[in-house]
């Protein structure tokens, strides 16, 4: 099985049970198991201002499905759920981002291990390091923990919202 850390988010109606749902669609799916998931946290929106706040949360999973599977799965659960296309970074219903497959580091059209962005963002790294801040991104061999510190002070920019 491999050991996966997953961003969900949401910022278009009742956003905690979005990520909720997004959870249980995962968990219904033979070939993955939720182990641990974090808190929800309130989140500006990053790059396109006037959009409401996010909802973000982090969870850890094993599987048994290849990176590329295991992507698939993730965009067919944003799809169930009625993810519309607005426009980059626009309002999403549902956002599923596959952060860290096992220690992995893959760059292929339309799949980026890590998540790319992942070390900059705030609403990343804070649900992250409540549940795994000791795992190490392989890219940058630091843990979740180091890049959050790096990027403090983020209190003005995630706000505890509600358990899991």
């Amino acid at each position: 099985m491999a050991s996966v850390a997953l961003g969900l988010g949401s910022n278009i109606g009742d956003r905690v049970a979005r990520c909720r749902q997004a959870l249980c669609e995962l968990a219904g799916r033979e070939a993955i198991r939720i182990v641990r998931r974090s808190s929800w946290y309130e989140t500006q929106p990053v790059g396109h201002a006037g959009q409401p706040d996010f909802v973000n949360g982090a969870a850890l999973l094993d599987t048994t499905l290849a990176p590329e599977g295991l992507l698939e799965t993730l965009k067919d659960v944003e799809t169930r759920m009625g993810r519309s296309v607005t426009w980059e970074k626009g309002p999403r219903e549902i956002d599923l981002d596959l952060l860290l497959y096992d220690d992995l580091a893959l760059r292929r059209p339309g799949l980026d291990i890590p998540h790319p962005a992942m070390a900059q963002r705030a609403f990343v790294l804070v649900p992250l390091a409540e549940i795994q801040p000791d795992r190490v991104h392989p890219v940058h061999g630091r843990t979740v923990s180091d890049l959050l510190d790096d990027l403090k002070p983020v209190d003005h920019l995630v706000r505890f919202l509600a358990e899991p």
